[in-house]
């Protein structure tokens, strides 16, 4: 089931792309704001999801959805699919070139199947559970795998920022306390490539507070699947709480960093 489910998934992250690369009008705008009035939605964001829940639940209709737009539908069948239509939609409001499609479905609770879809970059990225990561391009399909773990102070760590201003605030706190202790910080805007180029070893970690599922769904599979490393708090999965990815020598000294880091702003901030 679990390549039947990649499959639908590859397909529906493929239309949806296409839709947003070669559908963009040249007049975009915000059609609503979610988390704070520069946190937006466009029309294309929407037509996104319309698409991808439409050619879902066309071919498995008892599945449930969670999706960032359209909220979450029930089903029967013990799967669900979480979709974020566009990550990166301030990306893609302004014309720059760091936004996903990302599709994962679930079976039973854990996450299976996993598709994330960057246009711009002619790049499709995927895996199925005990299968491995993978990553398309012009030049053909290569396994994904991470960069060998350098000391945390020679990393490249990839970040993002919240739309609330007070917990935007917050996060630059950590990141300054943080990036003295690493090689650099980049955020690029959207945590689903941020994801899939610590699986591919374009970034040595990753991570982030404020994520919601649809965020990390897929890339948390396509990242585990490389054979790098996820979570969250010491001991938990990622969650909004927090996330993070990293190489198995970068994620051992970066967790319990932010973990300390995070309660220092607890208690200062």
């Amino acid at each position: 089931m679990n390549a039947e489910l990649l499959a639908l998934a590859l397909e529906a992250a493929h239309r949806a792309g296409r839709l947003l690369r070669d559908g963009r009008p040249a007049d975009l705008g915000v059609k609503a704001t979610k988390s704070s009035p520069i946190d937006v939605v466009t029309e294309m964001d929407l037509a996104a999801e319309r698409l991808i829940t439409g050619f879902l639940t066309g071919r498995r209709p008892d599945d449930a959805l969670l999706g960032e737009e359209g909220g979450p539908s029930a089903g029967t069948s013990g799967v669900r699919w979480i979709v974020d239509p566009l990550d990166g939609t301030v990306n893609y409001l302004y014309g720059l070139p760091q936004w996903a499609v990302s599709i994962a479905a679930e079976a039973d609770g854990e996450t299976v199947a996993a598709a994330v879809e960057v246009p711009m970059r002619g790049e499709t990225y995927w895996a199925v559970r005990g299968g491995g990561a993978f990553r398309r391009t012009a030049a053909g399909e290569q396994a994904l795998r991470p960069r060998p773990s350098p000391p945390l102070d020679q990393a490249l760590i990839g970040t993002g920022f919240n739309y609330v201003a007070a917990t935007r605030a917050g996060q630059a706190a950590v990141a300054a306390r943080l990036i003295p202790r690493v090689r650099d910080i980049r955020r690029s805007g959207s945590a689903a490539v941020d994801l899939c180029d610590v699986a591919g070893g374009r970034l040595d970690g990753f991570y982030e507070r404020g994520l919601s599922p649809w965020d990390f769904a897929a890339g948390d599979l396509i990242v585990r699947e490389a054979g790098a490393r996820t979570g969250g708090r010491p001991g938990g999965r990622p969650d909004g709480d927090l996330t993070v990815a990293a190489t198995e020598g970068v994620f051992a000294e970066l967790q319990p960093l932010l973990d300390e880091l995070g309660a220092w702003h607890d208690r200062h901030g």
